[in-house]
């Protein structure tokens, strides 16, 4: 029986992994005629389907003003208490007129009850879910426990109520074995576990994206490095600009997708600044590339996909630190593409272990990492093996059918019904 399933977060809008993988998720619902009806502070879906609550926004004043006094420090003041439960209250009632209006039968909490980047909406949906004991999945991104900039707080009792809340009525979704452990082990509480996915049953049309490298201003035989994630530091930026230092090959150019996003720019003016103190030439090209769900805006410029860009990619740079799964990895394979991969430690526990082929590194650059780049894009035959053995192992573990098999299983327990 179709259900009407409310998607809840801070923010879908953009290239993040939250609001990637809920378009996934709510793609394999609607192909069972299950309806996604979307509720966060910002929002780029449908709005006939949407319910924007600016506040719950995670740069909405009121939540900046809140994080700024509840993190960093272990005093609290009753001002700062009043603020939390004052949006709290105010949130859950945004919620009811949510789950009112579209007639929500199956909420799908995404990261809001375990990323603390917006307590009172945590509050809120605790609260909410407490009080209608309505069936809820909360799938958990990222927990608050894995980054240092939450470890000293002043809201610790908030936190352990709602990041994440232990209630019957919710089934929790952790997306890496690492998560898993850890909220089983601090909290009591099972979960699914569902990685993050791709289609890899139905990869997209061809395409050479040969416009991409004139718009870009590539010449066709420059040697392109192509880093498609965010400008953050966890993303390890600097280690592609070492490596194509070391590299010694002019014809050798660094091309990054995307944005800073809501981490700021310094950044990139560091990488900048690194790149030309390293004689590499560094490209962010983000605005002459349009992303998944976004709704580009060229203004006559011209605009490619993000496939162009992987199309015209000789070798793809993830040097990540930490990641929660790693989207990209899997888009690398996706679009059939060598990858050089720095072993961070969801991709030893449950990416690696696959049997993928890539170039690794741990930590850092050695001479067998550099002869290794250089074997991958000199080889085509190499190259071919390689990303064709990749393409079949994403197909077998990370594809939405993996996907289809979890949400049957997290659907019809609350339903009862196996039609999904």
């Amino acid at each position: 029986m179709p259900q009407n399933i409310g998607f809840v977060s801070t923010r879908f809008s953009g290239t993040d992994g939250v609001s990637l993988e809920s378009a996934k998720w709510a793609k394999i619902l609607w192909d069972y005629k299950h309806i996604s009806y979307w509720y966060a502070g910002k929002l780029d879906r449908n709005p006939g389907i949407s319910m924007v609550a600016p506040e719950a926004y995670f740069y909405d004043r009121d939540n900046v003003w809140i994080n700024e006094r509840a993190f960093g420090t272990r005093g609290r003041t009753t001002e700062l208490t009043k603020r939390i439960l004052g949006v709290a209250d105010h949130l859950k009632g945004t919620l009811y007129d949510f789950i009112e209006n579209f007639n929500i039968e199956i909420l799908l909490v995404e990261n809001a009850l375990c990323l603390p980047m917006h307590i009172p909406l945590g509050v809120a949906l605790t609260y909410l879910i407490a009080e209608t004991q309505i069936p809820t999945i909360a799938h958990h991104h990222d927990f608050y426990w894995e980054r240092p900039r939450f470890a000293v707080n002043a809201v610790g009792d908030f936190l352990s109520m709602s990041f994440p809340p232990t209630l019957p009525s919710i089934q929790h979704v952790t997306i890496n074995s690492f998560a898993q452990k850890d909220l089983s082990w601090r909290k009591g509480a099972s979960s699914i576990m569902v990685p993050n996915v791709l289609d890899f049953e139905h990869p997209l049309p061809e395409t050479d994206g040969a416009d991409f490298r004139e718009t870009i201003g590539l010449e066709p035989d420059d040697i392109m490095m192509l880093q498609p994630t965010r400008v953050v530091p966890r993303k390890g930026i600097e280690h592609s600009i070492a490596l194509i230092s070391q590299l010694k090959n002019p014809k050798c150019k660094l091309v990054v997708t995307h944005e800073s996003g809501d981490e700021g720019v310094e950044y990139q003016a560091a990488l900048t600044e690194l790149a030309e103190h390293s004689g590499v030439d560094l490209r962010f090209v983000y605005t002459k590339v349009k992303q998944p769900n976004a709704q580009a805006e060229s203004n006559g410029a011209t605009v490619s996909s993000l496939a162009d860009a992987y199309a015209q990619a000789d070798l793809i740079t993830y040097p990540s630190l930490y990641e929660g799964f790693g989207n990209a990895l899997l888009e690398a394979f996706y679009y059939r593409k060598p990858v050089l991969v720095n072993r961070y430690a969801i991709f030893i526990s449950d990416i690696e272990p696959r049997g993928f082929k890539v170039i690794t590194m741990d930590g850092f650059l050695t001479r067998n990492v550099l002869e290794h780049v250089r074997k991958v894009i000199s080889d085509e035959q190499y190259r071919t093996e390689m990303v064709e053995h990749n393409f079949k192992l994403g197909t077998k573990f990370f594809s939405y059918s993996v996907l289809r098999r979890k949400l049957r299983s997290l659907i019809t327990a609350f339903t009862g019904l196996d039609d999904l």
